[in-house]
């Protein structure tokens, strides 16, 4: 299995799904949490579902939450924070440590 490229806390844009939007507004968030078994994101705002919860000591009110559904690496492309656009991520060695690249512009991510 292949490691994710992807972290917490990236900026990405949703590439496929129905959670992708339009071209004039293209879906895009932060990642919450990975799953590199499932390969698979939750990304903020993006695939939402409601979960009906019941009272409880914590929540009196009970009712409808609304909580982010992971979607799979491949649906999402990272946004570089150098060039601000969404791109392949590569990897290089430097001084034994890997690396994340922007296949773009070619500048380091991390």
């Amino acid at each position: 299995m292949a490691k994710m490229r992807i972290r917490k806390d990236d900026k990405v844009r949703v590439i496929a799904g129905k959670d992708k939007g339009t071209k004039d507004k293209p879906r895009e968030g932060r990642v919450l949490r990975t799953n590199p078994g499932a390969q698979r994101v939750v990304v903020e705002r993006v695939s939402v579902a409601k979960k009906a919860v019941r009272p409880t000591q914590r929540n009196q009110a009970g009712g409808f939450v609304e909580i982010e559904q992971p979607i799979h690496v491949s649906n999402v492309k990272l946004i570089c924070p150098k060039c601000g656009e969404p791109t392949r991520v590569g990897l290089r060695r430097d001084d034994g440590k890997r690396v994340r690249v922007c296949k773009k512009c070619g500048k380091d991510i991390d």
